[in-house]
């Protein structure tokens, strides 16, 4: 999945708008292509269709520009866009939850349903006690009943916070139990709170560590990578700007295709992180080295 965070004003959708928007509902501009989720679909009984393409909503400095995020959000419905990604860190669940809301107030989807909302689980609270109320907060804060999907954010701990602050002090970092960590992960799906669970940030190594002890494999591994070649390796994509050109210029990658030359030169192009998360490399913590974070996966 890709989170391109491309910032740009946008303003709220009011009142006046309101019966414009009514009579949209259920209508959106350009219906996105859905792939069916697989490990945590066949865990249980109904399976889990993803939109092929999603609405990212991180934006530095996190927990600012909340209006201009709600606004954003709503247009993004309104052309079509009915996956979205938050995360507790992000700071973005309350302002995701308040808009849709105020989506189905204006007809913009009839149900819930309609979406597929993911989040994330943060360092802090990478910790087997912490799992079941981080999620649970998580879903008050959004104001929902259940995620579609739900990621551990980063294969690290942090010494337990009250608030989410980065960059992280890295006398806090601690190694991960996978093991107990996922067991929680796994009960959060039993008790119907997220229909998938799923990592971000993993590398190989670290994604085999998990799987050694995992009733419930991930459903989902979030990573960074590039738009059009991405959906035709069939993954799900993610991407964010506040601006509705650019949001209809994303939504656009539906409409053509790559040649096979252009195929074959991007495969070729050396693969490597945007992200390369410094603040998780401490001597002192489980990982001492960007290499080892990712297994030289960078």
């Amino acid at each position: 999945m890709l989170s391109t965070p491309l910032i740009h004003s946008s303003g709220y959708i009011d009142n006046r708008e309101a019966s414009q928007c009514i009579e949209m509902a259920s209508i959106p501009e350009i219906q996105i292509p859905l792939s069916v989720l697989g490990s945590t679909a066949n865990a249980s009984t109904h399976s889990t269709s993803i939109p092929q393409l999603g609405y990212g909503t991180a934006s530095w400095p996190f927990g600012e520009s909340e209006e201009t995020m709600k606004g954003s959000i709503l247009t993004a419905i309104k052309l079509g866009y009915r996956h979205f990604d938050a995360a507790s860190v992000y700071q973005s669940e309350q302002c995701l939850g308040e808009a849709i809301s105020r989506a189905l107030e204006l007809g913009l989807i009839e149900s819930r349903g309609e979406l597929f909302v993911t989040s994330k689980l943060w360092c802090s609270d990478v910790h087997p006690h912490r799992v079941l109320p981080a999620l649970q907060d998580t879903l008050q804060k959004l104001g929902l009943e259940y995620l579609d999907l739900y990621l551990i954010h980063f294969p690290v701990s942090k010494k337990p916070a009250g608030s989410y602050v980065v960059p992280i002090n890295q006398s806090d970092l601690l190694p991960m139990d996978f093991k107990s960590v996922w067991e929680a992960m796994e009960e959060c799906h039993k008790l119907g709170l997220t229909k998938n669970i799923g990592v971000s940030n993993f590398s190989v190594k670290t994604l085999q560590q998990l799987l050694l002890t995992a009733k419930i494999p991930p459903a989902v591994i979030q990573v960074s990578v590039c738009l059009r070649w991405v959906y035709e390796q069939g993954v799900s994509v993610l991407v964010k700007s506040f601006n509705e050109e650019r949001m209809r210029e994303n939504l656009d990658i539906f409409s053509w295709k790559l040649s096979s030359e252009e195929s074959q030169k991007i495969d070729q192009i050396p693969q490597q992180k945007a992200y390369r998360g410094l603040e998780f490399v401490s001597d002192g913590g489980p990982f001492k080295s960007v290499e080892e974070l990712w297994d030289g996966e960078i």
